[in-house]
């Protein structure tokens, strides 16, 4: 059995509906995928400069998630 993420957010101006999926569940999915690459090269750059490695271990949630939510309206 897999596990599939749905996220779902109601109260948007968006659309007509008032309530978003698909945005959401892809930004999710890519906020994983670049958390997977990021994350890991934020804590090796951490050791060396802190303050870059923390701009990116938050490069995922700060900026992807967003982008990509707001990029799909439905």
């Amino acid at each position: 059995m897999a596990f599939v993420p749905i996220c779902v957010q109601c109260g948007t101006r968006s659309n007509p509906c008032r309530c978003k999926v698909v945005g959401p569940t892809l930004g999710f999915v890519a906020f994983v995928v670049a958390g997977v690459v990021e994350w890991p090269l934020g804590a090796a750059v951490y050791l060396f400069r802190r303050r870059k490695g923390r701009r990116i271990m938050g490069h995922p949630a700060s900026v992807v998630y967003p982008r990509v939510n707001r990029a799909i309206p439905i």
